[in-house]
């Protein structure tokens, strides 16, 4: 029997899901020994950092997660960063393959005049801001102002957008980060604007989010029917044989929901504008108002018309796509790992999800890259290194998050929820982390 050491780089979905096409590949003759390393006392990426509080189903892949985890040949290795703790080429030394699961955490810019101004953040920043990460608990988020653009129109964007417009009482029972949660009750916003510069036919929202809009309680979300109605025409026009594509179709339709929708006149809203570039912030030391460009559809392509107009706001969050951050050893390029399929030629270092493809699909589209992966790397096999493991790597006293502390934390904050009818309060500083697993005093 041929047992193969593998290290997985990353405790998010694709890297569960790594470790999960590993465990379904193993037969009698072939077996793997998987590490699975992650930077934060916490797994899970995010499902835990990223997945808005307000839409728990999302969450429960944690289930599957934790099913991964129960089989014998996996560890966690979490508290442990690579490029600090441990190099790279340590790791591809000691284990037949490496699986990059690292991710995509850097939010990408504008690159318009007045971005820097206080006010003007990402949504890689806010997300992870009211999620409790503990590298973003201390965010400067001003919400001390009336009204806040969003950029971009994406999942990312509308979850921006409706954690901003909602009443923050619906959030009183979800996982939200309690410091978020204190300054979202106190927040003065009532108007919040989604835009993005294409067509809605061209957004990248998904129906099912489309359709919660309207579920909205406390929040009034405008869309304009008509644009609505000239999308559909002209993407029924571009379709072949007039058929429309599944996704297109589906939002379209959830979009008319949304702007036939009755308004109850609440003073909260969230609205949507197309066909709106971001040209520059504007403001005398902080955001104050936001100039853009008016786009039109000619021909198929998205136009400046040379128009323009502004909206007078104290917060923008750019919710344009994210890069990955470069890790000593692997090459990046457009912001993801340099790599065919999946491998990463030359080496013994492959990668999966966001770090692969870049910030593209739902969670689940990691399972089938995943799956796709390790066929390359059960295909690449030779015969099974004999060398010792990460274990050798660390510093004697570093604290490792192991499966057991990790289930001993998840296991804390979840008792500290029960209370307050949340499914858990999370601890959001590495040193609070570790002492609910026991690892510091």
């Amino acid at each position: 029997m041929a047992r193969y050491k593998i290290a997985i780089v990353g405790a998010g979905p694709a890297g569960y899901f790594s470790a999960q096409a590993l465990q379904n590949s193993e037969t009698e003759d072939l077996t793997f020994a998987i590490d699975l390393i992650e930077r934060l006392p916490t797994p899970w990426g995010l499902v835990r950092s990223g997945v808005a509080p307000d839409h728990p189903k999302i969450k429960t892949v944690s289930k599957v997660f934790e099913k991964i985890a129960s089989h014998p040949n996996f560890r966690l290795f979490g508290n442990v960063e690579l490029g600090t703790d441990i190099q790279l080429a340590d790791l591809t030394a000691r284990y037949d393959a490496v699986i990059m699961c690292t991710g995509s955490n850097i939010g990408k810019k504008l690159g318009i005049p007045g971005e820097d101004l206080p006010g003007s953040i990402s949504a890689a920043d806010f997300v992870t801001w009211y999620n409790g990460h503990p590298d973003y608990v201390h965010v400067d988020v001003d919400l001390g102002i009336e009204a806040a653009v969003i950029i971009g129109a994406g999942n990312v964007a509308m979850d921006c957008g409706r954690i901003l417009a909602l009443n923050p009482a619906e959030l009183d029972t979800t996982d939200t980060a309690d410091h978020a949660l204190a300054k979202l009750h106190s927040s003065h916003i009532r108007q919040v604007y989604i835009t993005g510069r294409r067509g809605p036919e061209h957004a990248a929202f998904t129906a099912p989010e489309l359709r919660d809009l309207p579920k909205l309680e406390h929040t009034d979300v405008f869309m304009d029917a008509t644009a609505i109605e000239e999308a559909l025409a002209r993407a029924t026009a571009e379709a072949i044989d007039g058929e429309l594509e599944k996704d297109i179709r589906n939002n379209l339709e959830a979009m008319r929901v949304v702007a036939e929708a009755e308004k109850a006149g609440n003073d909260r809203s969230l609205t949507f504008r197309f066909l709106s570039a971001p040209k520059e912030i504007l403001g005398d030391g902080k955001v104050e108002e936001i100039l853009f460009g008016i786009n039109e559809i000619r021909d198929g392509k998205v136009v400046d018309t040379g128009a323009t107009y502004s909206i007078k706001c104290g917060l923008v969050i750019t919710a344009i796509g994210y890069e990955a951050l470069p890790i000593d050893g692997v090459s990046y390029v457009k912001g993801k790992i340099d790599n065919v399929e999946g491998r990463v030629l030359g080496t013994n270092i492959y990668t999966v999800g966001w770090a692969k493809r870049g910030p593209s699909g739902v969670i689940g589209t990691n399972k089938s890259d995943a799956t796709d992966v390790v066929k390359l790397v059960v295909e690449d096999l030779t015969a099974p290194k004999v060398s010792s493991d990460i274990t050798e790597l660390l510093i004697s006293g570093h604290p490792v998050v192991t499966q057991l502390t990790w289930e001993a934390i998840n296991a804390a904050e979840v008792a500290a929820g029960e209370p307050l009818g949340k499914p858990r309060v999370k601890a959001v500083s590495r040193e609070e982390l570790l002492k609910l697993g026991n690892l510091l005093a």
